[in-house]
Protein backbone atom coordinates (compact mmCIF):
# COMPACT_ATOMS: atom_id res chain seq x y z
CA UNK A 1 0.00 0.00 0.00
CA UNK A 2 1.53 3.45 -1.20
CA UNK A 3 1.32 6.16 1.35
CA UNK A 4 1.13 10.03 0.03
CA UNK A 5 -0.83 12.57 -1.44
CA UNK A 6 -2.03 12.29 -5.34
CA UNK A 7 -1.54 15.22 -7.61
CA UNK A 8 -4.98 16.04 -7.81
CA UNK A 9 -5.38 16.54 -3.59
CA UNK A 10 -2.08 18.88 -4.10
CA UNK A 11 -3.01 21.08 -6.40
CA UNK A 12 -6.52 21.64 -4.50
CA UNK A 13 -4.83 21.99 -1.35
CA UNK A 14 -2.19 24.71 -2.93
CA UNK A 15 -5.75 26.47 -4.40
CA UNK A 16 -7.53 26.57 -1.60
CA UNK A 17 -4.48 28.40 0.49
CA UNK A 18 -3.96 30.85 -2.72
CA UNK A 19 -7.78 31.61 -1.47
CA UNK A 20 -7.42 31.70 1.60
CA UNK A 21 -4.49 34.13 1.48
CA UNK A 22 -6.09 36.45 -1.33
CA UNK A 23 -8.71 37.42 1.16
CA UNK A 24 -6.32 37.32 4.46
CA UNK A 25 -4.01 39.54 2.89
CA UNK A 26 -6.06 42.92 1.98
CA UNK A 27 -7.86 42.57 5.45
CA UNK A 28 -4.30 42.23 7.70
CA UNK A 29 -3.42 45.58 5.35
CA UNK A 30 -6.82 47.34 6.36
CA UNK A 31 -6.26 46.63 9.89
CA UNK A 32 -2.87 48.37 10.08
CA UNK A 33 -4.35 51.32 8.18
CA UNK A 34 -7.21 51.33 11.42
CA UNK A 35 -4.12 50.93 13.63
CA UNK A 36 -2.20 54.13 12.73
CA UNK A 37 -5.46 56.06 12.31
CA UNK A 38 -6.22 54.83 15.80
CA UNK A 39 -2.81 55.27 17.28
CA UNK A 40 -3.58 58.81 15.85
CA UNK A 41 -6.62 59.54 17.56
CA UNK A 42 -5.17 58.26 20.57
CA UNK A 43 -2.44 60.92 20.00
CA UNK A 44 -4.34 63.98 19.48
CA UNK A 45 -6.35 62.67 22.70
CA UNK A 46 -3.82 62.73 24.82
CA UNK A 47 -1.69 65.63 23.60
CA UNK A 48 -5.35 67.32 24.26
CA UNK A 49 -4.99 66.10 27.50
CA UNK A 50 -2.00 67.41 28.01
CA UNK A 51 -2.56 70.86 26.92
CA UNK A 52 -5.27 70.93 29.41
CA UNK A 53 -3.35 69.87 32.53
CA UNK A 54 -0.41 72.32 31.68
CA UNK A 55 -2.77 75.17 31.40
CA UNK A 56 -4.01 74.41 35.11
CA UNK A 57 -0.82 74.20 36.09
CA UNK A 58 0.75 77.60 34.35
CA UNK A 59 -2.64 79.25 35.60
CA UNK A 60 -2.01 78.15 39.33
CA UNK A 61 1.22 79.78 38.84
CA UNK A 62 0.26 82.85 38.23
CA UNK A 63 1.35 82.48 34.48
CA UNK A 64 -1.90 83.34 31.89
CA UNK A 65 0.00 82.72 28.27
CA UNK A 66 -0.99 80.76 25.62
CA UNK A 67 1.38 77.58 25.17
CA UNK A 68 2.93 77.14 22.18
CA UNK A 69 2.83 73.68 19.70
CA UNK A 70 6.64 73.16 21.09
CA UNK A 71 6.22 73.04 24.42
CA UNK A 72 2.76 70.59 24.04
CA UNK A 73 4.76 68.26 22.02
CA UNK A 74 7.67 68.01 24.89
CA UNK A 75 4.46 67.13 27.63
CA UNK A 76 4.51 63.82 25.68
CA UNK A 77 6.44 60.70 27.31
CA UNK A 78 6.73 59.35 24.18
CA UNK A 79 6.87 62.27 21.29
CA UNK A 80 5.36 61.69 18.24
CA UNK A 81 5.95 59.56 14.94
CA UNK A 82 8.10 61.74 12.63
CA UNK A 83 6.72 59.28 9.76
CA UNK A 84 3.15 60.18 10.51
CA UNK A 85 3.50 63.57 12.29
CA UNK A 86 4.47 67.06 11.12
CA UNK A 87 5.26 69.97 12.78
CA UNK A 88 4.49 74.21 11.77
CA UNK A 89 6.11 75.79 15.13
CA UNK A 90 5.20 78.55 13.24
CA UNK A 91 2.15 78.72 12.60
CA UNK A 92 1.27 76.10 15.72
CA UNK A 93 0.10 73.40 13.35
CA UNK A 94 0.24 69.98 13.29
CA UNK A 95 -0.42 67.57 10.47
CA UNK A 96 -0.57 63.79 10.23
CA UNK A 97 -0.34 61.66 7.20
CA UNK A 98 -2.49 58.96 6.67
CA UNK A 99 -0.76 55.47 5.02
CA UNK A 100 -2.71 56.58 1.97
CA UNK A 101 -1.06 60.26 1.42
CA UNK A 102 -4.51 62.12 3.00
CA UNK A 103 -3.79 64.87 5.96
CA UNK A 104 -5.54 65.98 9.06
CA UNK A 105 -4.03 69.08 10.05
CA UNK A 106 -4.80 70.29 14.31
CA UNK A 107 -3.84 73.63 14.98
CA UNK A 108 -2.71 74.65 18.70
CA UNK A 109 -4.67 78.16 19.43
CA UNK A 110 -5.71 79.60 22.44
CA UNK A 111 -4.78 76.51 24.07
CA UNK A 112 -6.78 74.23 22.45
CA UNK A 113 -5.53 71.44 20.11
CA UNK A 114 -8.31 72.09 17.04
CA UNK A 115 -9.25 70.12 13.78
CA UNK A 116 -8.50 72.71 10.69
CA UNK A 117 -8.95 70.71 7.62
CA UNK A 118 -9.33 66.49 7.79
CA UNK A 119 -9.44 64.62 4.74
CA UNK A 120 -8.39 61.22 6.80
CA UNK A 121 -11.58 58.73 7.47
CA UNK A 122 -11.36 57.90 11.11
CA UNK A 123 -10.26 61.52 11.86
CA UNK A 124 -13.22 63.02 11.16
CA UNK A 125 -15.36 62.77 14.34
CA UNK A 126 -12.50 64.41 16.73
Amino acid sequence: MKHGFTMIELVFVIAVIGILSAIAIPKFAMTRNDAIVTKAKTTVAALRSAIGMEHQKQILRGNFNDINLSAAIGLLDYGLDSERWSTDTANNTLTFTAPDGKTCVFKLQNNRLTKQACAVEGLNDL
